[in-house]
């Protein structure tokens, strides 16, 4: 297993981020993205909302940091840590669209994007950005398809239900032969849909006992990743054997990827506790592969 960071600072869920983070900056994020980078994490993340309606961000959260500029930035201030889209909607672009802008991407990082991508559920967002809503699920599929056919290629060509084209080049396009294509969500809908056109599967919301019990359910493909959430913050300096259980139950739950935000007061601590972590997942035979300095 592996252990991914889920970024602070660019996403402030109500329920799910620290103090420190609403004042914080680019400066504080590049701070830990590159002490991450260092200690050999897997990946960091960035989440999608254009616009969220202050009613529903009160339960949501309303700052969503834009993922193509953040992960961009980012790329240029680290060597060999991925960087993860936690998630991109679907239903909010056209898969040539994200071919391009991803693949630029993956281009200036030297080939370290990993494309999360989810149905998306807020129908506010769909309408003001002029999406439909009801068929977003087969749309998503779709989507899917095409972009598994058009990644990584200068002359894409698809032709399904709601996406056809050919005879179009996209340069530059994604480096690496196969780019990750973690899918989101919740249900068993969405982990067939990650077994059937992704490389991972990337759920949120859900117990260990409820992922576990949903993984038993499916055959999981060779070289597939389970990403999992590794729960409330963890806190390494203060509390070790609860980090450690909470790292354990996922790999028994099968995660090949703890996805973990942590507990912090600012960003030197944040980066103390990247250290601690890295030497208690080491101890429990966690892999980290450390960039080279």
């Amino acid at each position: 297993m592996h252990i991914g960071i889920v970024s602070p600072v660019v996403v402030l869920h109500p329920d799910a981020h620290s103090p420190w983070e609403r004042n914080a900056g680019i400066a504080d994020l590049a701070r830990i993205a590159e002490t991450a980078d260092r200690l050999g994490y897997d990946h960091l993340t960035c989440s999608e909302h254009v616009a969220v309606p202050v009613d529903v961000a009160a339960t949501r959260g309303g700052t969503y940091w834009d993922p193509l500029a953040t992960l961009g930035y980012l790329a240029a201030r680290t060597t060999t840590i991925r960087l993860a889209t936690q998630v991109l909607v679907l239903g909010y672009h056209h898969p040539l669209e994200i071919a391009k802008r991803y693949g630029t991407l993956d281009v200036v990082s030297g080939g370290r994007l990993i494309l999360g991508l989810g149905v998306g559920t807020l129908r506010e967002e769909f309408d003001l950005l002029g999406a439909p809503f009801e068929d977003r699920g087969a749309r998503a599929d779709d989507a899917l398809a095409a972009l598994r056919a058009s990644l990584s290629r200068s002359l894409p060509e698809y032709h399904g239900t709601y996406y056809d084209y050919e005879g179009l080049l996209v340069e530059p396009h994604a480096v690496q032969d196969r780019v990750p294509l973690w899918i989101g969500g919740r249900t068993m809908r969405s982990l067939r849909r990650a077994t059937t056109h992704g490389d991972g599967w990337a759920p949120f919301g859900l117990s260990v006992d409820e992922l576990r019990g949903m993984l038993e359910k499916v055959d999981v493909p060779k070289h597939f990743d389970v990403v999992l959430a590794a729960g409330a913050p963890l806190d390494p300096l203060g509390a070790r054997d609860r980090t450690i259980r909470a790292l354990e139950r996922r790999r028994e739950a099968g995660a090949t990827i703890a996805s973990a935000s942590v507990a912090a007061t600012g960003a030197a601590h944040y980066c103390d506790q990247l250290e601690s972590l890295r030497e208690l997942g080491a101890g429990i035979g966690v892999e980290f592969e450390p960039a080279p300095r």
